[in-house]
């Protein structure tokens, strides 16, 4: 008898079933009136009075485990009924092409990622923003021409509430929160008014950073740039730097880098001058500093500011910027070796 229920154990524990029609045999066969562990109880009237304990046990256990098994197996097949009813066959046939990062998330991740090993951290703020954050805490005045650089959507409800032009706003709250130091990489999506073409679109996407402390200098803005140049575009990139305008930054200059595919002998790409321009920098305004809240006699600093896009056609050289904005699968493909 001893044999004969661990025998049977084993095989219940090896039950499986995958409609509820299989689980309906199985228990008929193990657990009904008729059935193997019923006839096993009828039989055990013939066990010798010394073995029935030990016998009643080891029957009772085999029935208890088979009732759990028989009762998981109607679970289980009872949910996989289920989930065949909710089957829907509109959807896309199996197997289904796996997606892959967008370009701009692609390059955008590499450009903070370089940037946090060199101690930055990362910074988001709102798209749609008041001016006091986009301008004037930028030194911008109500009547400052460099208001004419960039042309802003406005919400028409509220006339101070624009879509931010870009992310330096992400700069100017954090540095009314947080006094220094401060060393921050900000990404996130822009918007000016300006014609789609091939070169510009009403929307795109920067990344600023921002270093705030005692003593900073223009050399620690130069090596830190000059280091993410040759970390995103090769070790024998060189850059240069040209001075510029910028209402938040004195002195400003913008960078070049030497272009990568003529090794700055000229070419087409960078209009014969070896020199391709990638982004904007200088010292933070002591203005600006003031504005948010810093003591521009204790501290100084240093920030920048570059188009995701512009980085991203440099690396890949996509000719036209509206291929990042319209979802074409074919052009997104092209990608997947780059995640």
């Amino acid at each position: 008898m001893l044999e004969k229920i661990q025998k049977l154990l084993e095989e219940v524990e090896k039950l499986s079933a995958s409609s509820a029609e299989e689980v309906e045999a199985l228990r008929i066969k193990y657990l009904s009136k008729k059935g193997v562990i019923n006839a096993l109880m009828t039989d055990f009237r013939n066990v010798p009075a010394e073995m029935k304990k030990e016998v009643g046990m080891k029957l009772n256990d085999l029935k208890n485990k088979t009732q759990e098994k028989i009762s998981a197996l109607k679970d289980a097949a009872e949910t996989n009924d289920s989930q065949a009813d909710e089957l829907d066959l509109t959807r896309t046939a199996y197997p289904i092409a796996l997606g892959t990062r967008h370009p701009l998330t692609i390059v955008k991740n590499e450009i903070v990622d370089i940037f946090a090993r060199l101690g930055f951290t990362l910074a988001e703020g709102p798209e749609v923003e008041d001016d006091w954050h986009v301008y004037s805490s930028m030194n911008f005045a109500d009547d400052h021409p460099a208001r004419d650089m960039q042309d802003t959507f406005f919400v028409e409800a509220h006339p101070d509430i624009v879509l931010r032009s870009h992310t330096s706003s992400v700069q100017a709250r954090v540095m009314e929160r947080q006094q220094p130091p401060i060393r921050v990489i900000c990404p996130g999506r822009v918007y000016r008014n300006e014609a789609i073409s091939a070169r510009a679109h009403c929307f795109f996407h920067q990344v600023e950073g921002l270093y705030v402390d005692k003593n900073v200098s223009f050399t620690d803005l130069k090596q830190v740039l000059l280091l993410f140049a040759r970390e995103m575009f090769g070790k024998d990139t060189q850059i240069r730097l040209r001075p510029s305008y910028f209402p938040f930054t004195e002195p400003s200059a913008e960078m070049d880098i030497s272009c990568d595919i003529c090794g700055g002998k000229g070419c087409s790409f960078c209009k014969h001058t070896g020199w391709v321009e990638i982004l904007g920098c200088g010292m933070v305004d002591p203005a600006v500093l003031d504005a948010n809240g810093i003591d521009s006699k204790i501290y100084t600093g240093y920030a920048f500011g570059m188009g995701i896009e512009r980085i991203a056609n440099l690396k890949y050289k996509v000719k036209d910027l509206r291929m990042f904005s319209e979802n074409d699968t074919r052009f997104l493909e092209e990608f997947i070796s780059a995640n």
